[in-house]
């Protein structure tokens, strides 16, 4: 397959209004922009766009699909939000500094976005008649997590053999293939509020339950197994000579499998049912999941493809193996293979100097495109 003429000043032009488009996760009036702006390219292409609003306070998922059929070859993942609040392009707006790309999502991951549809442009224009069956999965939460979108993705993930997400390939150009899990947690504590000079004995800290639940929960890192739990923030009580009538905490957990979750949801259901401090009582809030992503049998065929694709255009693939989550957790979680960072090359994500190698977007597309068009040889 050859690439389409690659027009890169009309790309950057593209991508210029995309990130100078806020669309942080709680902004729906920014990402429904995005996403207006991509159904309008898809269905100039012929694919079929649906838009879904899982939640009346958040933006809209794009499904797009180039087949009528309720199985595909392939899952295409990526997200229109970014972790910037309304009014941050305007304070920053796209910039381009020798040969890179400035501004907020420029490359978390509007240049990704901007690359699946050229990439997907190409395939219809020269495979017609016969592309594998395509169903991109574009959601607008993702930086929190994918909380409403995740049982959209994980179903659509159900009907496909593969799962591509496009996030932007790590700073070196490596390729994700293994993602630890994380949980995350909102803990509560109820005590009873006594005067701690006058009759303490009368009160029950919820400050003291929760220090117990940070030191036994802490105990459960575990560096050699890839597994760390982290209370990140606490709060309570209402004055120094007050028994702490209430308190709150937020935990995370990584981990590399899912038997080490479930030693620590094990210690979080026995703290829960047996308070350390009496009359206290406890309330752990499962607030949100990822699934570790593993690669199998399966995954490494894919991982051959993509390194043979990318020897083939003079690209080295590495993959590594990162504590941090995507919307390939979700793929993988349900067992399908996956890999991610199929995006152009970038770094500095979720700070004031994100940036896009810009000599990276034409090689990156060129890979992306050849690794979707020949998914079928590996079905």
């Amino acid at each position: 397959m050859t690439q389409q003429a690659f027009d890169l000043e009309e790309y950057l032009k593209r991508l210029e209004i995309l990130v100078n488009t806020d669309s942080g996760s709680e902004d729906p009036e920014g990402i429904q922009k995005i996403a207006d702006s991509f159904s309008e390219l898809y269905k100039n292409l012929g694919w079929t766009v649906e838009e879904h609003r899982f939640d009346p306070d958040h933006g809209v998922c794009l499904e797009i699909k180039n087949t009528t059929e309720d199985q595909f070859d392939l899952l295409l993942v990526g997200h229109m939000d970014t972790v910037f609040p309304k009014g941050t392009a305007k304070k920053r707006p796209f910039s381009i500094n020798g040969d890179r790309a400035y501004g907020p999502g420029v490359v978390d991951m509007k240049a990704s976005l901007l690359s699946l549809y050229y990439a997907l442009r190409t395939i219809t224009a020269e495979q017609t008649g016969k592309q594998p069956a395509i169903c991109v999965a574009l959601n607008s939460d993702e930086e929190i997590s994918s909380i409403i979108s995740c049982d959209w993705l994980t179903e659509l993930a159900k009907k496909s053999r593969y799962a591509l997400v496009i996030e932007p390939a790590r700073a070196n150009g490596a390729l994700v293939s293994q993602r630890k899990g994380i949980a995350r947690y909102d803990l509560e504590f109820n005590g009873i509020a006594a005067h701690a000079g006058i009759e303490p004995e009368k009160g029950s800290s919820a400050i003291n339950e929760l220090a117990h639940w940070v030191t036994e929960l802490h105990s459960m890192t575990n560096f050699e197994l890839g597994t760390t739990v982290n209370v990140g923030k606490i709060s309570g009580g209402s004055g120094v000579n007050v028994v702490a009538e209430y308190a709150e905490a937020g935990m995370e957990i990584r981990v590399k499998d899912v038997e080490e979750l479930q030693k620590v949801k094990l210690l979080i259901d026995d703290l829960h049912q047996n308070p350390r401090t009496k009359k206290v009582r406890t309330n752990p809030i499962l607030r949100a999941y990822r699934p570790p992503m593993n690669p199998t049998e399966q995954t490494e065929k894919l991982m051959d493809l993509i390194r043979k694709k990318g020897e083939n255009l003079g690209i080295q693939i590495d993959y590594v193996a990162t504590g941090g989550g995507s919307d390939a957790n979700l793929t993988a979680g349900v067992g399908v293979p996956s890999i991610d960072g199929l995006g152009p090359i970038g770094g500095g994500q979720h700070g004031d100097q994100e940036y896009l190698e810009i000599n990276s977007i034409k090689p990156r597309l060129e890979l992306l495109t050849q690794v979707i068009a020949d998914i079928k040889s590996i079905c």
